[in-house]
């Protein structure tokens, strides 16, 4: 019998998570790794695994937890291979979409391919009463991968690569589905957000939106990342998308080798305003960036200064690691 058929008895590690604010005891990395492996694998119970989404969601996951989450993560699909050539990928989550700003992170993920970067955006294919960064790049004639393989073309050819979390990693997908059902997110959510899906290092765009993840986050890759597995910039979401706010810039944290360095400093006040669509929705954004792209509209600061930011880092990181 394959270890996927074997149910794996999940109230002992409920029994530490599930004391509630105050009385939780995180459990280790190890314990962390074999407990989502058998959720991934299907081998936990709907009712624990409810249990476990509710106790994490009221806990808060520790760095430890967030670490053998994402191990098991990341070996519950397989890797892409990214293209030879100057830059090391750089990965767009796209997970929330916009509802009260435009959704630029499309225009954020052309610019880099249009300097030779290779990029891959992952995602939701949409998301209710959000305007998703799939529907803006449809709308640019970039549709959805259909495999691993498809994916892995398109960044061979120079193009921005798309691809939605159900074809990238399936098992992932059903436990972030999980959310239709029970009303609230749960940990999935912010393992797809910081997860490294290709098989050398990649250069990850990460963004939080609940201020203590700023820390954890934080800890995370500086103390328990892999540091094979490339680097991160981690900002405050627009919106929850990793892309910069067009308005003021954000501040931005990257994370190398197991040190953190300010890339950008928070903006207070925008130094000028730039011309954004009034028309949230996915058409009439993508014809707004198609004029940034043709050069008639000019690229809001905080977006260029991310993009130069991830260039120079895409290079140094290729150079670092070969």
């Amino acid at each position: 019998m394959s270890i996927e058929n074997v149910s794996f008895p999940a109230a002992a590690f409920i029994k530490e998570i599930g004391r509630g604010v105050k009385g939780a005891r995180s459990i280790s990395r190890d314990d962390a790794f074999r407990l989502y492996e058998a959720m991934l694998d299907g081998r936990v119970s709907d009712l624990e695994v409810g249990a476990i989404v509710l106790a994490m969601r009221i806990k808060g996951e520790s760095v430890d937890e967030l670490a053998g989450f994402l191990d098991a993560a990341e070996r519950s699909f397989t890797p892409l291979q990214a293209p030879g050539g100057p830059f090391a990928p750089v990965l767009i989550p796209t997970y929330n979409g916009a509802r009260k700003m435009a959704n630029l992170t499309a225009l954020l993920a052309l610019l880099l391919a249009r300097e030779g970067v290779p990029v891959l955006v992952h995602g939701v294919p949409h998301d209710p009463g959000r305007v998703a960064t799939a529907e803006v790049l449809a709308e640019l004639g970039i549709t959805a991968a259909g495999s691993h393989e498809e994916a892995e073309r398109a960044l061979a050819a120079g193009h921005v690569a798309f691809i939605t979390i159900d074809t990238l990693a399936p098992k992932l997908a059903h436990l972030l589905s999980l959310r239709r059902i029970l009303g609230v997110r749960n940990s999935t959510h912010t393992l797809v957000k910081i997860m490294q899906p290709f098989a050398g290092p990649a250069l990850r765009l990460v963004s939080y939106t609940h201020p203590e993840y700023l820390e954890t986050l934080g800890e995370y890759f500086t103390t328990a990342a892999p540091r094979e597995r490339g680097d991160a910039f981690l900002m405050r979401g627009t919106e929850g998308e990793t892309v910069a706010n067009a308005m003021k810039a954000q501040k931005i944290d990257w994370f190398h080798d197991g040190e953190r360095t300010v890339l950008v400093e928070r903006q207070m006040i925008a130094e000028a305003e730039p011309v954004l669509p009034e028309d949230k929705s996915a058409a009439a954004t993508a014809a707004w960036i198609q004029s940034v792209l043709r050069g008639d509209t000019p690229i809001p600061d905080p977006i260029a200064q991310q993009v130069a930011q991830c260039i120079t880092v895409a290079r140094d990181l290729r150079s670092r690691h070969g």
